[in-house]
């Protein structure tokens, strides 16, 4: 099968999986609601960083992304599905990037409409303390939001194809990003910039110290998740469906 109705068929899938586009909107909502809060409350913080004070929605927002990668790979495993794909498509790397390509592009599209709309709502209520970001800053923030949410929704999608289980790449990936990577990143200092998670959301600053910038932190986080796409990949075509 060529990649083009490939691609089609992985995206009906997505489609139609009533969880997949509520995963999507969940992802816009709270990342919007969150990011007006903090803009609200961050206005009155004159030492805030105002560019990730109108994007922070995207730590908790980041969840559903995350659950939109692992949902999409995990329901392949599910009452056969996967023998029913390979028997259509014996090329399973072939099917694994479309899978990947069809994971990629909607929530790169939502999270950077999410990341607009935050920055929008949150600037409102931050006032004259977002007078200081530049244009140039607010496009990298929010170019690097969407960018940042699509790594990790297929970094989700690698971990998942790897472990056979969105509920055991879920029970590993959101306790390390709310949990182990805010005490990893207090006590091992510059180290946790290279985290998967900590790495990418240095585009999110105005401000930031350490080894890694905006751009080269979103290349950290890009590779972690070429790493869970790779191996997501030798396990797709190694092992049994």
């Amino acid at each position: 099968m060529a990649f083009a109705p490939l691609l089609h068929s992985e995206w009906l899938k997505i489609r139609t999986l009533r969880s997949l586009p509520g995963t999507l909107l969940a992802l816009f909502a709270v990342t919007t609601a969150f990011s007006a809060l903090a803009g609200a409350d961050g206005g009155s913080d004159p030492q805030s960083d105002p560019l990730f004070s109108a994007l922070t929605g995207v730590l908790p927002g980041q969840i559903a992304a995350i659950s939109f990668g692992a949902t999409a790979v995990s329901s392949e495993y599910q009452a056969g599905a996967l023998r029913l794909t390979f028997a259509a498509v014996p090329r399973r790397g072939r099917w694994f990037a479309a899978k990947a390509t069809a994971i990629a592009v909607p929530v790169l599209l939502v999270g950077l409409v999410t990341a607009f709309t935050a920055y929008v709502v949150a600037r409102a209520g931050l006032g004259p303390a977002a007078g200081g970001v530049t244009t140039g800053e607010q496009v990298r923030g929010v170019l690097g939001c969407g960018i940042y949410l699509m790594l990790m929704a297929l970094f989700a999608a690698g971990l998942t194809a790897v472990l056979r289980s969105g509920v055991a790449a879920l029970s590993l990936l959101i306790p390390f990003i709310l949990v182990v990577s805010f005490v990893i990143g207090d006590a091992a200092g510059t180290v946790a910039d290279f985290l998967p998670d900590k790495a990418g959301q240095i585009a999110l600053h105005q401000t930031y110290d350490g080894t890694l910038g905006p751009w080269t932190g979103l290349t950290v986080t890009a590779l972690w998740t070429a790493a869970a796409l790779l191996a997501g990949a030798w396990s797709v075509r190694r092992r049994d469906a």
